[in-house]
């Protein structure tokens, strides 16, 4: 499941976002803990903003999906709880889907104790399988205190806490290369039939201008997705969302039609159809901002987490790299956002002091100070976020309080919204190979989502 922050109020604060002259992104430095320190269980010192338990000796094991920077940034949280507590934690690579993943661990006698699951559907998966662990009393009075009850509810089942809200994106964000906008003489569009046009604009410069990781197809449902609901509006979404309405239904026709007048012309794509498909969401980023004023794409569509992969490049983020909100189909430009949940796959000290410790204040500013991260905890102060992009994002997920909705494809069963080669994945994919084939496409998507919502 991946969310949406009530449009009209956080379009107020995404509007001035692409206008901001804004500092340098990426990670800070030594923003982890030096290892040699690990062992003390010492617990907490004056400044913590939670308790943890001594865990001398004890082993922990977490398994997430992330990679390059996001592991990096995510091993400096658990490098810290290990000096606070004294236990040893181990980061153990997944794949996606992780239901599946899992399942391949636990069939095997070797579950981790915590896993990060990255859609609301998946835990409800890993709920009903009777792999999941309830929440226990500390974490849930962290939760309590640190975030909005919608964060609570997002990682409940049946009144039951069993997952803990670590980090949030927002989704509806277009990242630019300013040199390649100020050579074509383009301005950030407000609308998608201007963004239409900026993109006809930037190709008649000679810079192909969108960007699309194609080959990884959550990126194509998070296109649908930010057209669907600035369009269709947020009723219709929530309704698709739960497959009350079907996929054969006018609205996804017509989300569908206006996001093949983009898909349709492969001028406007990096390598065309078939480049992109070819193109991984990293590439896509890098790309974008690598090539001086000649880059492979002017524009990529993705969220705040962008800010690490233009880390990779020479590009500077205010500078190079600027950004503006998703344009607005409909009335209102839309506001789509994700999050990654800690679920204790065992029962276990450790694994309950490991979701505490991801709920508090004090693990939010450790990879918020590095980059890359949105927190959905209200209590961190914004100032830890290293730039003003990352900072105005953060502070409109969190006024948005508990008018919050998630990402669609990460709400429907995994199988429909979150396999690769699968369901809406797969797709959309071919949908990007062929957009004309509208009608072809809804009846495969509700086709793959009836089955998916009935098994």
């Amino acid at each position: 499941m991946r969310t949406t922050l009530r449009m009209r109020r956080a379009a107020v604060v995404f509007t001035a976002i692409g206008a901001l002259a804004l500092t340098g992104c990426g990670d800070d430095g030594d923003g982890g803990k030096d290892k040699a320190d690990k062992g003390s269980g010492k617990g907490e010192d004056s400044s913590s903003s939670v308790t943890l338990p001594k865990l001398d000796g004890e082993k922990i094991s977490v398994a997430a999906v992330w990679t390059g920077p996001e592991q990096a940034n995510f091993t400096k949280v658990l490098d810290e709880f290990e000096k606070r507590t004294g236990a040893t934690v181990t980061f153990v690579p997944a794949q996606d889907p992780i239901v599946n993943f899992l399942g391949t661990k636990i069939a095997g006698g070797q579950p981790p104790d915590v896993a990060m699951i990255p859609q609301v559907g998946a835990i409800q998966q890993a709920v009903a399988k009777k792999w999941a662990k309830p929440v226990g009393n500390e974490a849930r009075a962290q939760l309590g205190q640190n975030y909005a009850q919608v964060w609570q509810d997002l990682g409940s089942v049946d009144g039951t806490q069993y997952g803990v809200y670590f980090k949030a994106a927002n989704k509806s964000l277009v990242w630019y290369n300013a040199q390649a906008f100020e050579n074509a003489g383009a301005s950030e569009p407000k609308t998608w039939k201007d963004f239409i046009a900026t993109a006809e604009t930037v190709s008649a410069s000679g810079v192909t201008p969108v960007s699309v990781g194609g080959a990884d197809g959550w990126t194509l449902t998070d296109w649908f997705e930010n057209i669907y609901l600035s369009q269709a509006g947020p009723e219709k979404y929530d309704q698709l969302a739960k497959h009350e309405i079907k996929w054969t239904d006018a609205s996804v026709k017509d989300a569908l039609t206006t996001l093949a007048e983009l898909f349709g012309k492969p001028s406007l794509i990096s390598g065309g159809a078939d480049g992109a498909l070819q193109t991984e969401f990293p590439v896509s980023v890098t790309q974008t901002f690598t090539g001086g004023d000649q880059p492979k794409g002017a524009m990529v569509f993705e969220g705040d987490f962008v800010s690490i992969n233009i880390a990779q490049t020479k590009a500077k983020i205010g500078t190079d790299a600027k950004v503006f909100p998703f344009p607005a189909v409909g009335a209102d430009s839309p506001v789509v956002t994700g999050g990654d949940a800690a679920v204790a796959l065992k029962d276990g000290k450790g694994a309950q002091a490991l979701l505490t410790w991801l709920a508090s204040t004090d693990a939010a500013k450790i990879w918020a100070e590095a980059g890359g991260f949105i927190s959905p905890n209200k209590a961190l102060d914004t100032a830890a976020y290293p730039n003003d992009v990352q900072r105005k994002i953060a502070e409109a997920l969190i006024a948005a309080g508990d008018d919050v909705r998630f990402d669609m494809s990460d709400q429907a069963p995994q199988s429909f919204g979150g396999t690769p080669g699968k369901g809406e994945w797969k797709t959309l994919q071919d949908f990007l190979k062929n957009p004309k084939d509208i009608a072809g496409t809804q009846a495969k998507l509700e086709s793959d989502a009836a089955k998916a919502y009935t098994s």
